[in-house]
């Protein structure tokens, strides 16, 4: 099983990594009137999203597996798109809310999956890292006043 929390833990590294990117290209071309809001929230989540990348490198080294490292393999891992260029503002956040969302159901899948192998750490990470992730969710839909289902 430890290769099945490995995969999934590389999703996560994956789709982080391409999140990253995505925040900096959304926070060197978001335009309008939510810029000055937008541009520096847009930085405090790709600096979120460098940590979170990094953390769950680590914990694939800590037991024992080889974290996805180039852009190749995140592209092959990843279950989230790389950005689209000319979007609106509003279309930026409603790109990063259905993000978070598929990042969402996948950290639930990793917690699970890491329970039933008494993979404790693993667990723990993802149970905080989805707190958060719900919490920013409900940040970007509040900016645009959309429902928050899942």
């Amino acid at each position: 099983m430890k290769m099945y929390i490995e995969t999934a833990l590389n999703v996560q590294v994956a789709n982080w990594s391409v999140l990253y990117t995505k925040l900096h290209h959304y926070h060197w071309y978001v335009k309008g009137p939510l810029f000055f809001t937008l541009h520096v929230k847009f930085e405090e989540l790709y600096n979120e999203a460098a940590t979170v990348v990094d953390d769950f490198a680590e914990r694939i080294l800590a037991i024992g597996g080889k974290p996805a490292a180039s852009f190749k393999e995140f592209l092959e891992l990843a279950t989230i798109e790389e950005a689209k260029s000319g979007l609106t503002a509003e279309q930026m956040v409603e790109s990063l809310v259905k993000d978070y969302k598929q990042i969402a159901v996948e950290m639930k899948k990793l917690i699970a999956l890491a329970e039933d192998n008494q993979d404790y750490g693993t667990a723990d990470m993802a149970t905080t890292l989805v707190e958060n992730v719900e919490k920013t969710i409900w940040m970007l839909s509040a900016l645009l006043a959309v429902p928050v289902t899942q």
